[in-house]
């Protein structure tokens, strides 16, 4: 016969809520007494869903983030040399799997499309258990994922996902973000763009037509307009477009004498060089340099976009030859498995697993609510971003906000960005209500 231990909690809801208790069944973890969850691994294999677009237009980005997964997978299994878990504090994993356990993994390709990330989900938590299910690299996958993994009760940590909204009005007690906003980027991007082209300055918006580009460029048209800059024109461009001379065609007669690209992966692989190829950069208006902006870019955009990035200024959220111990170990180990340095796709996608299998190592069990509650507000250095935070009320991440610009003199094809300045945490952090939403209830759902 089971014995039923009343925990803190239902000690303070009462003697009605402990005999509604007795009636459901319980497990017994490290500190704590837990319901049967979605894909309790407690019998079972313990197995990972890296869920990233393979094909599509954000397909570079998205199997640089595998790569990540999959290195990640082997140190926590005591694989390699480590990696992040040297440089990790506090860190709780032993090298040893999650909970003594070794960790397995399935893959998915989202396509870069919102309905197949939601889909791909869904099978990995359905058909092959996942107990956690991470990727993303448009926010889009990001929200329909996040939401998805809140409704069966199955934690999700997002990949590169940038819009606000993910961590504002969509965001969701079961997930949560490692990766920076487009709040932050304007607020980082800001004082350079001043210093740079000055504060009495004309801009024009092309944009991707979805929930990133929208937050994007309402937060970078926020942050400039505080400066004393003129917004004369936000356009939309579709997701994946190849040829984008209809759309720039315009910006040569609409008074404007800043062009700003909201533009990810290939979409600013194509039309970065073709804006420069219509010779804006070239061009005098309004009796200033015609300049370009990408607010947001990776160094593998920079690789793709070649030439023409060399000194467009912009924002990141890890760069490789950082010259912390803990981006020195990640660029290490990373180097040595697959013989280049990694992108900051690469590196989201290992934090985010790394952090995810320490919480449950802290929590001593794999039911979400206290693995959740492991995160939230977690204070953690050493993984390439400086002194960081999990915030507990929007499951936010604050860390350090690079500003860097295109190397104008690369000494391989690799050392394409430089790091101009880096915005602290605090300046970066924001009231969690501006953006609205609310996380939702603790206690999962059984999938």
């Amino acid at each position: 016969m089971a014995i039923f231990k009343p925990n803190r909690r239902s000690l303070l809801k009462g003697a009605g809520a402990g005999i509604a208790a007795l009636s459901t069944p319980y497990i017994f973890t490290k500190g704590a007494w837990a319901q049967n969850f979605c894909n309790d691994p407690t019998s079972g294999k313990i197995v990972l869903g890296f869920n990233v677009p393979q094909t599509g237009s954000y397909a570079e980005e998205g199997l640089e983030q595998l790569k990540g997964y999959e290195l990640a997978v082997k140190h926590i299994n005591g694989e390699g040399d480590g990696g992040l878990l040297k440089t990790l504090n506090p860190v709780a994993l032993k090298g040893n799997g999650v909970l003594g356990r070794k960790v397995e993994y399935v893959t998915g390709d989202t396509q870069t499309n919102t309905d197949a990330a939601r889909d791909g989900a869904r099978r990995m938590i359905e058909r092959d258990k996942a107990i956690m299910v991470t990727g993303s690299v448009t926010s889009g996958e990001a929200i329909a994922q996040q939401s998805l993994c809140q409704e069966m009760g199955v934690i999700y940590m997002s990949g590169l996902t940038h819009s606000n909204d993910t961590t504002g009005k969509d965001k969701r007690r079961y997930g949560f973000r490692h990766f920076f906003n487009a709040y932050q980027s304007g607020v980082a991007i800001a004082p350079f763009l001043a210093k740079e082209y000055g504060t009495d300055r004309r801009a024009y918006h092309l944009t991707a037509d979805y929930t990133w580009g929208w937050t994007q460029e309402e937060s970078i048209k926020n942050a400039t307009e505080a400066l004393g800059w003129e917004t004369v024109a936000t356009v939309r461009t579709p997701l994946g477009l190849g040829d984008y001379s209809q759309y720039l065609t315009p910006v040569l007669n609409s008074g404007a004498d800043v062009l700003i690209l909201n533009h990810y992966g290939h979409d600013m692989v194509n039309s970065l060089p073709q804006a420069v190829q219509f010779g804006l950069r070239e061009r005098q208006a309004n009796g200033k340099n015609f300049e370009i902006v990408v607010p947001m870019f990776s160094e593998l955009m920079a690789v793709g976009a070649g030439e023409a990035v060399k000194g467009i200024i912009g924002t990141s959220n890890w760069q490789w030859s950082l010259d912390d111990e803990g981006t020195k170990a990640f660029t290490k180990s990373y180097g040595e498995a697959y013989g280049e340095p990694p992108s900051q796709s690469a590196h989201t996608g290992y934090v985010q697993t790394i952090l995810y299998a320490d919480a449950v190592e802290r929590a001593g069990t794999f039911y979400p609510p206290e693995v959740i509650k492991a995160l939230e507000g977690f204070e953690f250095d050493g993984m390439g971003n400086g002194h960081t935070v999990y915030r507990d009320s929007d499951h936010q991440c604050f860390k350090e906000v690079l500003v860097v610009r295109g190397n104008e003199n690369p000494s391989s094809r690799f050392d394409v960005l430089n790091v101009i300045g880096k915005t602290t945490r605090e300046d970066v952090t924001y009231d969690a209500s501006i953006f609205g939403g609310e996380l939702g209830p603790y206690e999962p759902n059984e999938c």
